[in-house]
C-alpha cells in the first residue's frame, strides 16, 4: 500500500492541523496586499516628514521583494506576474523611496518595471480591467513627482500614453462617488491625480463609522494624510495591530466568508476527508449563525452586495452539500432588487467571481425551487458575457474556469479531475474581487495544503495504477477481455469510479464496483447482440438456480466471472459486517439478467412486443444495472447497510430515481441507433404515444423529466436523513455513480467511443501534475 507516502501524508497533516488551523485567526488566512501596506507605509508622523509611523510596514515592504524584483502574489498560469504586480511594485518603490531606505530593492524593482511592463500590459491590453485604469496612471505620476526616475522603453509610449488617454476620459465621465460604477472613484483616493479636485469635506463625508474610506487601507492612508482625521488615524492603528505581517486588501474582513473560503479551497483540493472536523466544525457554527439571524436585511451597499452575496453562494453550497438545511431565500435574495442586478450587469467584472459562485451554488436545487433557476439563468448569462468580452481582471486562467464550468456543469465532471484542475490553477488562491487585487488565500498556508494535495492525488494515482492492473488481470483470468465480441471497457470502468467516489486509499469498493461494471458491459453486450434466443433463456435460467449446468461458450464464462465476483463480495462482507448477503446478491443480479431476456428476447426485439412507456422504465430501469454496482458495494462502506433493510426488487426513492436517471440518459444518446437496430427505447416510444411529437418534442419531454427528478433524486441523497434510510455513505455513493453516467452521457454516448475518454483517463491515472507557477 505505500504506507511511508501515507505516514508522510498523514504526517503533513497533522502539522498543518496543528500549526495553522487550530484556533487561528482568520485573518492569518489571507495574503497581505503589497500595495496597501505601501501606502501605510508612506504614512509620516504628523507633520514629520522624516519619520514613518508604522515602521512594520516599511520592514514588510522591505523584506516581501521577490527573487524578480516585484512586489505582490499574482502570478499567471505560467508562474508570471499579472497587471497587478506593476501598481504594487510602484507603491513600494515610493514607500522606499521616500524614506530613504532600499536602495538595493528600488534598483531590483526598478528594472523589473522597466522591463516588464510592456510584456506585462501587451497580454491583456485590450480589456485592462477599470481599476488598473485608474491606479496605474496614479502610480506612475506618483513615483516621477517623488523623483523616482521611470524610464520606460520608447515603444512602451503608446501603450503609456493609450492607458492615461483612456484614465482621463474615465475620470470626465464619472462622479466622484455615483451609483452606477463600483468600487467608485473616492475608494482610489491615493491613486486620483493631482490635478483632479478633491476637497477635504468630499473625503470627510464619505468616511465610515471607523474612520475608514470604503473599508481600504490604501485609500484611508491617502484620507488620513489629507485631512489628519483622528478616525481614520485610529482605523490605520486598528488595521496594523491586527495585522502587522502586512496589511490586507480590505479591512475589516468577514471572517466567516474567510473561513467558507478555506472550507470551499479543502474540498476543491481533494483534501476534506483529511480536515472532517475542520470542516463540521466550521459549517456548523455557520449554520448556527444563519439559523440565529433567521432573516436579515440585506445591505443595498455595492461594497456589502459584493461580499454578501460571495458569502452566501458559498455558504448556500456547501451547507446544502453537508446536509444542512438551508433556504433558496438565502442565496436568491439579489433576484428580488431589480437596482442589485442592474448594478451587477453593470459592474460584471467586479462581480466576475461571485456569480461564477452563484452559478455554482444552484448546481444544488430542488424540485419547486423556482427562484434559484431563476438566480441560475441570471448568473449564467453574466458569466457569459464575461466569457465573450474580457479577460476577467486580466486573468485568462479565471475565464477559462469560468467556461469550463459553462460547458461541463457539476453533475457531468467527476471529483478527482476537478481536483486536479483546481490544484494545476494557478488562481485557486483567489478567494474574493478586492479595490486593486483579489483577496487571496496565505501564501505560507497555501504552499502547505497545495503540497499536501499533490501528494495526496499522485499517491491516488499510484494506487489506482496498481488497482487497475488488478481488474485487469482478473478480467482477463476470467475470460471476460477476450469474448470475441461487444465492449472491452475495463479501463474506462475503473477510471470512472476512482475518479468519481471519494473512498479510502485501501477501499475495496473500487474494485469490486469496476469488477460488476465489467460483467455487466459484457453479459449486457452477450444480450443485445451477440446470443440467440435458447442462449439468453439458458443463462437467465441458470442465474435464476445459480448453477452452471448446462451452459456452454460464453454463457458459462459470464456465469463463472458472476460467480467468481459474487463469492467474493459475500466474503467480504461476511468478514467485515458477519452478515451473509449471499441471497440478495443471487437476486439482484437474476433481477438484472432477466431484465436483458425481457428487452432482447421473446417478449419485445425478437417477439415484436411494443411496450407502453410505463412498461418500458419499469423494464429499463433495471436493465440499466445501476443499483447492481451500488447496492452491493454499499454493504462494504463504512457505515454499511447492515441496518438498513434491502431486498432485490424493492429500492428505496434514492435507488429508484438513481435507476431511472441513467435509463434516460442513455436513451437520449441512443435513439437513433436503437431504431436503426429496432430496438426499443422511451424516446421513441414517447412519440409513439403522442404522434402529434416529433423527435425534437420527445427529447425536450424526456429532458424535463430528467431535470425533475434529478432535483428530487439530489433532495434524497443530500436532505434525507430518515431512521430506515441508506446510510450517507451509501447515498453518496448513488449520486457518484449517477454523476458517472451523467458524464457518459451529457452530450453523446462517451462509453461506446474508443477514444473520447483516452485524455481524461491519461490526468485520472498516469500523467503527473503540472502545478507550473503554484509551486514557486
Amino acid at each position: 500500500m505505500g504506507r511511508s507516502e501515507v505516514s508522510n501524508i498523514e504526517a503533513s497533516v497533522g502539522e498543518i492541523k496543528e500549526e495553522m488551523l487550530s484556533d487561528m485567526d482568520p485573518y492569518s488566512f489571507v495574503s497581505a496586499s503589497a500595495y496597501d501596506t505601501a501606502w501605510l507605509a508612506m504614512i509620516p508622523v504628523g507633520s514629520d516628514q522624516t519619520c514613518f509611523m508604522f515602521e512594520e510596514c516599511l520592514e514588510w515592504v522591505a523584506n516581501n521583494q521577490t527573487k524578480e524584483g516585484y512586489w505582490g502574489d499574482c502570478v499567471d498560469a505560467h508562474g508570471d506576474p499579472t497587471i497587478d504586480s506593476l501598481p504594487a511594485t510602484l507603491a513600494c518603490l515610493i514607500a522606499l523611496h521616500r524614506w530613504n531606505v532600499g536602495a538595493n530593492n528600488i534598483k531590483r524593482g526598478l528594472e523589473f518595471v522597466q522591463e516588464n511592463a510592456e510584456k506585462i500590459l501587451a497580454k491583456t491590453y485590450d480589456d485592462l480591467p477599470r481599476w488598473f485604469t485608474i491606479v496605474f496612471p496614479g502610480m506612475i505620476e506618483l513615483a516621477r513627482e517623488a523623483g523616482i526616475l521611470l524610464a520606460f522603453p520608447s515603444q512602451n509610449n503608446g501603450l503609456l500614453f493609450d492607458i492615461f488617454h483612456k484614465r482621463q476620459s474615465l475620470l470626465d465621465a464619472e462622479e466622484l462617488v455615483g451609483h452606477q460604477y463600483y468600487p467608485p472613484l473616492l475608494s482610489y483616493l491615493e491613486a486620483l491625480s493631482s490635478s483632479y479636485d478633491i476637497c477635504e469635506e468630499d473625503i470627510t463625508m464619505h468616511l465610515s463609522a471607523d474612520g475608514s474610506l470604503f473599508q481600504s487601507p490604501a485609500a484611508t492612508a491617502r484620507a488620513f494624510m489629507a485631512t489628519g482625521n483622528e478616525k481614520s488615524l485610529s482605523y490605520l492603528q486598528m488595521v496594523v495591530g491586527r495585522c502587522a505581517n502586512g496589511v490586507p486588501p480590505t479591512f475589516p474582513m468577514d471572517e466567516e466568508l474567510i473561513r467558507l473560503c478555506l472550507v470551499n479551497h479543502l474540498q476543491r483540493l481533494g483534501l476534506a476527508d483529511h480536515f472532517t472536523r475542520e470542516i463540521e466544525d466550521n459549517l456548523a457554527k455557520i449554520y448556527w449563525n444563519y439559523k440565529t439571524l433567521e432573516s436579515p436585511e440585506k445591505s443595498s451597499n455595492n461594497a456589502d452586495v459584493a461580499i454578501q452575496l460571495h458569502k452566501d453562494s458559498l455558504a448556500f453550497r456547501l451547507l446544502r452539500m453537508h446536509g444542512y438545511t438551508v433556504s433558496p431565500g438565502r442565496l436568491c435574495w439579489f433576484m428580488n432588487n431589480e437596482k442589485v442586478r442592474a448594478h451587477i450587469e453593470e459592474n460584471h467584472e467586479y462581480f466576475s467571481i461571485t456569480m461564477l459562485n452563484v452559478y455554482r451554488a444552484t448546481d444544488l436545487k430542488f424540485p419547486g425551487e423556482d427562484k434559484l433557476e431563476e438566480a441560475r439563468s441570471f448568473s449564467r448569462k453574466v458569466l457569459e458575457k464575461i466569457a465573450l468580452k474580457d479577460t476577467s481582471f486580466g486573468c485568462t486562467g479565471l475565464k477559462k474556469m469560468m467556461e469550463h464550468e459553462l460547458r461541463f456543469p457539476w453533475i457531468v465532471r467527476l471529483d478527482r479531475l476537478d481536483h486536479r484542475a483546481w490544484i494545476e490553477d494557478s488562481n485557486n488562491t483567489i478567494l474574493w474581487v478586492g479595490k486593486t487585487s483579489s483577496h487571496r488565500l496565505s501564501t505560507l498556508l497555501n504552499k502547505k495544503l497545495l503540497q499536501l494535495a499533490v501528494a495526496e492525488y499522485e499517491f491516488r494515482q499510484s494506487t489506482y495504477r496498481n488497482e487497475l492492473e488488478e481488474v485487469t488481470r482478473w478480467s482477463k483470468s476470467r475470460g471476460m477481455s477476450d469474448m470475441g465480441f461487444g465492449r472491452e471497457r475495463t479501463t474506462y470502468c475503473y477510471f470512472a469510479i476512482a475518479s468519481s467516489i471519494p473512498l479510502p486509499y485501501d477501499s475495496e469498493v473500487r474494485i469490486i464496483i469496476t469488477k460488476s461494471a465489467v460483467v455487466i458491459t459484457i453479459a449486457d453486450d452477450f444480450y443485445d447482440t451477440e446470443a440467440s434466443f435458447d442462449d439468453l433463456n439458458s443463462l437467465t435460467d441458470a442465474i435464476a438456480r445459480w448453477d452452471a449446468k448446462g451452459l456452454s461458450g460464453h454463457g458459462k464464462t459470464i456465469f463463472n466471472a458472476l460467480d467468481d465476483l459474487v463469492t467474493e463480495i459475500v466474503a467480504k462482507v461476511l468478514h467485515q459486517n458477519g452478515i451473509d448477503i449471499t441471497f440478495f446478491l443471487q437476486q439482484t443480479w437474476y433481477e438484472t439478467f432477466n431484465s436483458w431476456l425481457v428487452e432482447a428476447g421473446a417478449k419485445w426485439s425478437m417477439g415484436g412486443f411494443v411496450p407502453s412507456t410505463e412498461e418500458y422504465l419499469r423494464t429499463g430501469m433495471v436493465s440499466i444495472a445501476l443499483h447492481t454496482l451500488v447496492l452491493p458495494a454499499s454493504y462494504l462502506l463504512n457505515p454499511s447497510l447492515t441496518d438498513c433493510k434491502v431486498r432485490a426488487g424493492e429500492y428505496q426513492p434514492v435507488t429508484k430515481l438513481s435507476m431511472l436517471i441513467p435509463r434516460l440518459l442513455n436513451d437520449i444518446q441512443s435513439y437513433q441507433k436503437e431504431q436503426e437496430e429496432g430496438k426499443m427505447n422511451y424516446v421513441l416510444l414517447y412519440m409513439r404515444e403522442n404522434p402529434g411529437a416529433d423527435i425534437e418534442d420527445s427529447t425536450a419531454y424526456v429532458r424535463e423529466i430528467l431535470d425533475n427528478k434529478w432535483g428530487e433524486f439530489l433532495q434524497h441523497v443530500l436532505m434525507d436523513d430518515r431512521l430506515g434510510e441508506l446510510p450517507k455513505e451509501s447515498k453518496f455513493l448513488h449520486l457518484s455513480c449517477v454523476k458517472v453516467f451523467q458524464m457518459f452521457f451529457h452530450s453523446s454516448n462517451r462509453y461506446d467511443s474508443n477514444v473520447d475518454m483516452l485524455q481524461d483517463i491519461q490526468k485520472a491515472i498516469y500523467i503527473p501534475l503540472d502545478i507550473g507557477s503554484n509551486s514557486k
